[in-house]
């Protein structure tokens, strides 16, 4: 951790600069180049994602969609340890997920007048699952799960592959468990371009689902702007905890959830958010402790760079500064931590107590780990099986319900110089009369 701030002794301009994010500082380089690779893959299809795929993850691939022998031996690779936590995980997670994910019910609007919402899958969803520097099962099972649930008719799924031409068999593994059978090889912001406008095999997607870094991230955004292109998610982009914490916090618990949320990558961030003088100092002591112990060790200290531990005058202010944060992930390592969740207004997940480590939510507490990054937990949420579907309202009305609720039509389009609107009712009510 670089060093501790006082928040209240930052101006206007030093608290946005605290709070800014890594990705957000290079935005521009990498809009930029983002918007040169899928031009080239949208041009020159399946040859510009083996050039690319040379280029930056050292594998140039004939074919990139997995095949049912790859499947297999990613099967036979894996420990029997690890394939149980595998379907352990997928377990819980549908379980979460399933519950709120039929029908709503039908309401009557007046006597007569019955309006309800409907629920259809999306048809072709796009999975990216990363692999940058730590393959992710996890975020297959994340995006599986809750797409099988809707009923989406076809999943394909994106990962990066290794140096030897293969995909992670713990992937392959967590997607095949949750019925997805058409995986590619392909990573980053050309994985995004390839599922978007159908290249390299895959038909093209409807909408893409995932986390990524920064070029992923952008590659979503700029598709999503595109005519005929597809629609996306969410921003998720590289990782973010914000943890508030009183005096009562365990120190090296703490630490430990700054951490686990550092080795992510470089471009990640993690704020400590504390009114206790004595609890700051020995975060900052056990963050370099465990330090020494962590084999990601080079890839926190990147990410501890643009991350900070923030002295503020009250829990109720580090609530506000939370708030205007928006963090992807928010631990209240507080004494009654439940009592306070009414003051949390914008949070992608929150994790209540000391007992409850932000690392349980992202593998097998049973909720989604791909959540809004970037401050867009303000406006928008994680996963859900809803983010696989769409929703079609429908209303039906008896002649009962068009004499109830007829005038009230007849009237606000008159106000609206609407006279097509106007008569389509009329005309009814006199045929009923």
């Amino acid at each position: 951790m670089s060093r501790i701030v006082d928040w209240n002794a930052l101006d206007a301009q030093g608290r946005d600069e605290l709070l800014q994010r890594p990705a957000q500082k290079t935005g521009t380089d990498v809009a930029t180049t983002v918007a040169a690779l899928l031009d080239q893959i949208r041009t020159d299809g399946d040859e510009a994602l083996r050039q690319i795929g040379a280029r930056l993850d050292g594998v140039a691939l004939d074919h990139f969609e997995v095949s049912g022998a790859e499947f297999e031996a990613a099967a036979a690779a894996l420990t029997p340890a690890l394939k149980a936590a595998i379907i352990e995980a997928a377990t819980r997670i549908e379980r979460f997920h399933r519950v709120g994910a039929g029908e709503t019910p039908a309401v009557e609007t007046a006597p007569g007048v019955v309006c309800q919402r409907i629920k259809r899958p999306i048809a072709r969803v796009g999975l990216y699952v990363p692999a940058g520097s730590a393959p992710l099962p996890s975020t297959a099972l994340m995006l599986a799960v809750p797409a099988g649930l809707a009923g989406c008719r076809e999943v394909v799924l994106c990962t990066p592959p290794r140096r030897d031409g293969t995909a992670d068999p713990a992937v392959l593994f967590a997607a095949a468990h949750c019925g997805v059978r058409r995986v590619f090889k392909l990573g980053g912001a050309q994985a995004i371009a390839a599922m978007a406008f159908g290249r390299g095999g895959m038909p093209a997607c409807d909408k893409l689902f995932g986390p990524g870094n920064a070029y992923v991230t952008e590659a979503k955004r700029q598709v999503a702007l595109m005519t005929g292109g597809a629609a996306i998610d969410m921003p998720a982009g590289p990782s973010e905890v914000l943890v508030i914490a009183d005096g009562g916090a365990n120190p090296a618990f703490v630490a430990a959830d700054l951490l686990s949320q550092a080795e992510h990558g470089p471009d990640s961030q993690v704020l400590l958010l504390t009114d206790d003088d004595g609890l700051l100092a020995s975060v900052e002591t056990a963050i370099q402790q465990q330090l020494a112990d962590l084999p990601r060790a080079n890839i926190a200290r990147q990410a501890l760079a643009s991350s900070r531990l923030v002295r503020v005058a009250s829990i109720e202010q580090a609530f506000e500064v939370s708030n205007a944060y928006a963090p992807e992930h928010l631990i209240l390592a507080l004494r009654e931590p439940r009592g306070w969740l009414p003051r949390v207004a914008a949070a992608g997940s929150v994790f209540l107590g000391d007992w409850a480590p932000e690392a349980l939510g992202d593998y097998c507490s049973g909720t989604n780990h791909v959540l809004p990054t970037g401050g867009a937990a303000r406006w928008c949420s994680g996963l859900s099986v809803a983010s696989f579907q769409t929703s079609i309202t429908v209303q039906e009305v008896s002649p009962q319900g068009l004499r109830a609720i007829g005038g009230c039509a007849i009237e606000l389009a008159s106000a609206e110089g609407l006279d097509a609107h106007r008569l389509a009712v009329v005309r009814r009510l006199e045929a009923l009369a």
